[in-house]
């Protein structure tokens, strides 16, 4: 069969769509990712004039998604990527409404809770990417999306900050859900992704009939397992230094100000954003070697936070935890994308952000009663114990298996 006779029968998925799905979850996580911080400031106008409910909302969107993940995940399978990833955009705005818009802290809480069980647009991006990318184009894809949220990490607290002095944080979440309706509207002009993925668009040079069975190597279910415990396992050791590194900051540093506590958090995230693709052509022929040096760098920065005391030392970890933080994300990316072969994507990608919610609630949990019990520097020392002994967890995989299929 020539290449001019194989089927054309879906729309071209190249990098333009790509950077479009990426920029979409970009300027939807907005409100997500830039708000909860502001929380101390929110829940006094709603009747909690003392914000103590602030550490518990801050979870219940992360506890909720990961809830629903996985069943989002199979409907995409079943009804449409694209059409689930709309929904999830559309999710996210009636939330953010609802929340700008809530007198009472009850329907701030729930409206948090409908953004976590509505939400998921990290998840059912990537199944969307997962359904028309496969092998280096997908997890060069997923290593994009990761930058995505890093940088809305980074730069949504400052801009909700700067608009403050006109519009109230709390007033600020109905104006922020013209985002994801943006998004919404450019990701409608997207195709479909197929369900044969990449392979469809470039075709299969040099096959001799249509329905000639094709070899599909498709990761063991232990490779899937290994993956989704080494999510758990990065996102607890990471996640776990967030909610207390400015305490951990003012107490080594009496009198910094806030923009330097702020800068300090968003280094390691700076780091991610700037060579991220560099480490993505560097690993990705060994992914495992990049999460295990990726742990083993994170448990020295994070033990490093244990005894930092000074500016340098604390920048020096800091760009450390970045350097760790950036090789397991990228590694991660890829072992996602090996084992996203030949398997249903929303599905997959589901159960992804299943374990990876579920890391982030343990460490807040965690971080919340080490801080209380041993002071700041108890959760960064838990992270890095917890990443040292990752560094084994990444040795000897199953060996993939070939599957014979139409």
């Amino acid at each position: 069969m020539t290449t001019e006779a194989l089927p054309m029968s879906r729309p071209a998925f190249g990098r333009r769509q790509v950077h479009s799905v990426a920029a979409c979850y970009f300027v939807a996580s907005f409100a997500a990712l830039g708000l909860p911080p502001y929380f101390t400031e929110i829940l006094p106008e709603l009747g909690d004039r003392t914000a103590r409910w602030a550490g518990v909302l801050y979870v219940v969107p992360t506890v909720f998604s990961a809830i629903a993940a996985p069943l989002w995940g199979r409907l995409a399978d079943r009804f449409g990527r694209k059409r689930l990833l709309l929904r999830a955009q559309l999710g996210l705005a009636v939330s953010f409404l609802l929340a700008g818009w809530s007198d009472s802290l009850t329907m701030f809480t729930a409206a948090l809770v409908l953004q976590g069980i509505l939400g998921g647009t990290f998840a059912a991006s990537n199944g969307y990417l997962g359904a028309a990318l496969e092998g280096p184009h997908l997890s060069k894809a997923l290593t994009l999306m990761q930058g995505s949220a890093r940088a809305a990490l980074v730069f949504a607290p400052i801009v909700v900050g700067t608009l403050s002095p006109w519009m109230s944080p709390h007033r600020q979440y109905a104006l922020l859900a013209l985002l994801p309706l943006a998004a919404a509207l450019l990701l409608a002009a997207l195709p479909e992704p197929s369900e044969t993925g990449e392979t469809e668009a470039t075709g299969a040079t040099g096959a001799t009939e249509q329905d000639e069975p094709a070899a599909v190597d498709i990761a063991p279910v232990a490779a899937l397992r290994r993956l989704y415990a080494l999510e758990f396992a990065f996102v607890f050791s990471t996640v776990i230094s967030f909610p207390y590194l400015i305490s951990l900051v003012e107490e080594r540093l009496p009198g910094a100000s806030a923009a330097l506590s702020g800068l300090l958090f968003a280094l390691p995230h700076l780091f991610y954003l700037v060579t991220a693709m560099a480490v993505h052509r560097a690993i990705s022929p060994r992914p495992r070697h990049g999460i295990a040096l990726g742990f083993a760098l994170i448990a020295l920065g994070l033990a490093g936070h244990g005894v930092a005391d000074t500016l340098p030392a604390l920048v020096a970890v800091r760009l450390l935890l970045g350097a760790g933080l950036t090789l397991g994300m990228v590694g991660l990316s890829v072992l996602a994308a090996d084992c996203a072969r030949g398997r249903a994507p929303g599905g997959m990608f589901g159960s992804l952000e299943f374990f990876s919610k579920a890391g982030a609630v343990a460490a807040g949990v965690t971080a919340a009663v080490g801080s209380a019990r041993f002071g700041p520097a108890a959760p960064v020392l838990i992270g890095g114990g917890i990443a040292a002994l990752s560094v084994f967890a990444t040795l000897l995989p199953p060996r993939p298996r070939t599957r014979w299929s139409h």
